[in-house]
């Protein structure tokens, strides 16, 4: 028979897995900045907790798909307010960046930096639709983008150009949204963008420039229009 010492021990081996566990995957608010070296941590943005909407202290991102708790009187920024914030962000790392493509969600606004002296997207930035939190785009932009992301060790030599990209996402599409067309593409350092939907906008994903890969960005919500659509 298991001693109860041995249950004991066994038990706290558990709940500190959990814990550590709990910890690493916890995601936190920052006003990240963009550097030479990549993603920068910067001071704790405002987050969830400060805002009067949220009920919850999650972030948004991939998680906070999970965590969208809300009061019932949770109203959201509008889209000039959200811009401005877009457009100060940009203007703190560097004179030669500008918002481009700005779109609204149900969850978050979503916008592209670009680099005015090579006119080229170089990053995507989202703001909370609720919390105004500033903040860049999870997902690819972060683990795939070859300028600023954690693909920076893969500068040189992809596989997949523009096009040869939409086919993957074409292919993909036709089981994951049947009648879904890509409506538009946007090249990143290290992936590519597309938007899609089989009337209008219904949902975004990017495809790895490098393995193919594809990533559904899930935590858009509904797409509510482009700039100075009704709020």
């Amino acid at each position: 028979m298991v001693d109860n010492r041995t249950v004991i021990i066994g038990l706290l081996v558990v709940v500190i897995i959990i814990l550590l566990a709990f910890l690493g995957l916890r995601p936190v608010m920052y006003d990240s900045t963009y550097g030479p070296s990549g993603y920068q941590p910067g001071h704790m943005g405002p987050g969830m907790m400060h805002n009067p909407a949220y009920n919850y202290s999650y972030g948004s991102g991939m998680m906070g798909d999970m965590m969208a708790l809300y009061y019932p009187g949770a109203t959201p920024i509008n889209q000039e307010e959200a811009r401005q914030k877009m457009e100060d962000f940009a203007k703190q790392y560097g004179s030669n960046l500008e918002v481009d493509d700005f779109m609204a969600f149900s969850s978050n606004y979503y916008a592209v930096l670009k680099d005015t002296d090579s006119n080229q997207s170089i990053a995507e930035i989202l703001v909370d639709r609720y919390s105004g939190s500033v903040y860049p785009e999870p997902g690819p932009n972060m683990m795939w983008n070859t300028r600023f992301g954690a693909g920076r060790m893969k500068a040189e030599g992809a596989d997949y150009d523009l096009a040869g990209a939409k086919k993957l996402a074409e292919f993909f599409l036709t089981g994951y949204l049947p009648g879904a067309q890509i409506t538009e593409s946007k090249q990143m350092p290290g992936y590519y963008t597309y938007d899609f939907g089989r009337q209008d906008i219904e949902g975004m994903l990017s495809v790895n420039a490098y393995s193919g890969q594809i990533w559904v960005h899930t935590w858009h919500g509904p797409y509510l229009g482009g700039f100075n659509a009704t709020t």
